[in-house]
């Protein structure tokens, strides 16, 4: 019986009342069907870290939600393949990649052992491998610049592709003995959606490096930083180290950029981002290592994943976000279960966050004991002043009778 009593007392504090929520925020909505809010700086700093005490109500009614993380995707299916016929074909080098076995792909990486060279492709596709009329699908260039420091490409990127053979030719200097192999990807790709959570950094100089240290807002988590580089810039390759204000390491990388045009082929490559994952940091500091080169002229952000808020509005009234009840477990809603975004979503705002003014906060659920200490500690005086003077009595009447 007990037993129970505690478990229904605790199901009746874990449960969500409109008055144990210190905020609330209106919910601009224009009709009915899905919605969605992005989670912006108010909530982050209100809400519980894992953003799971928020819930939408329509007057009484709660409403289900589903929190997505706008990730984006990346789907890889990767498939080693046959190279064929490597010969040099009018004094270029040319080999035959049999896809027969792939149902469809958009990247082939060639395993190369040529360095230092820049070289341009073209590939083709056909069915039938001896078939006159071959289709061009890109001409893409390879290249491997490691005594500059600046990477390489082995990469052909084309446009979705079924064809059972590809016909690549090669000129420059690579040769035929330095094909060494395939693998064809697949790659469906969903674009990630990134917010701005701090920038405008203190930037220092430590030895032959350049220190950005960020001020991060409260609870926030962090996934990347963005360097914007002045255009101007010579081509470069730096390591970036990122750690927090205790000097714990959270992520590392490169960031690069070679723009040139070497033998009559072009190679353009940026990369200025460095992608890692941390939460409730209060500074957080990007190094990057330059070397003995001279220090890049940029700026730089700190960036997250979005969080937005799906649900389906009513079509007559509005919503209000209410959070900001520390002891709330996040909420299971089928409807996060079965989500399924709609292609006329509508993006909607969140009014101004304003303190709730039916909180009354949750009822205190410590022990009796926890509740009222100074009566605790008057009971254990008391009862140790009895104990004393029954024991100092017990001792006098001892010695009497002695």
């Amino acid at each position: 019986m007990k037993t129970s009593t505690a478990l229904l007392a605790l199901i009746v504090f874990a449960s969500p009342s409109i008055s144990y929520f210190k905020f609330q925020r209106p919910v601009q909505v224009t009709g009915g069907g899905q919605h969605y809010f992005i989670v912006d700086e108010p909530l982050w700093k209100n809400a519980q870290p894992d953003l799971g005490d928020l819930r939408l109500y329509d007057g009484q009614t709660e409403y289900p939600y589903a929190l997505a993380v706008e990730r984006g995707g990346l789907e890889h299916e990767h498939t080693p393949v046959r190279v064929l016929q490597q010969s040099t074909v009018a004094g270029k080098t040319q080999f035959i990649i049999d896809m027969s076995g792939v149902v469809e792909y958009d990247h082939i990486d060639v395993k190369l052992a040529a360095r230092d060279f820049v070289a341009h492709a073209k590939v083709e596709g056909q069915d039938d491998l001896h078939g006159p009329h071959w289709a061009v699908l890109a001409e893409p260039i390879l290249y491997d610049l490691s005594k500059e420091n600046l990477g390489g490409n082995s990469m052909l990127r084309l446009p979705v592709s079924t064809y059972k053979y590809l016909r690549v030719t090669v000129d420059g200097p690579v040769k035929p003995a330095d094909i060494l192999g395939a693998m064809a990807e697949f790659r469906a790709e969903q674009q990630a959606r990134w917010r701005n959570v701090a920038e405008t950094p203190k930037v220092s100089s430590q030895d032959h490096d350049t220190v950005l240290t960020f001020d991060v807002p409260k609870n926030i988590p962090v996934e990347r930083v963005s360097f914007i580089v002045d255009p101007n810039q010579p081509n470069f390759r730096r390591a970036v180290e990122i750690r927090n204000d205790r000097g714990v390491w959270l992520g590392s990388g490169e960031i690069s950029k070679v723009h040139m045009l070497r033998d009559g082929n072009k190679i353009d490559v940026d990369d200025s981002t460095v992608e890692f994952s941390t939460q409730a940091e209060k500074t957080i500091t990007v190094i990057i290592h330059n070397g003995d080169d001279k220090p890049l002229h940029e700026s730089a952000r700190l960036e997250q994943h979005e969080r937005r808020i799906y649900f389906d509005a009513p079509a007559a009234g509005g919503l209000t976000l209410y959070y900001g009840d520390e002891k709330l477990a996040p909420p299971v809603y089928d409807y996060a279960k079965l989500f399924q975004l709609e292609k006329n979503v509508v993006p909607t705002q969140l009014g101004v966050e304003v303190s709730n003014s039916a909180y009354a906060g949750r009822p205190d659920e410590r022990p009796w004991t926890e509740r009222h200490p100074a009566v605790l500690w008057i009971a254990i005086v008391v009862a140790v002043v009895v104990l004393g003077a029954v024991a100092l009595r017990s001792m006098k009447t001892a010695a009497a009778t002695g």
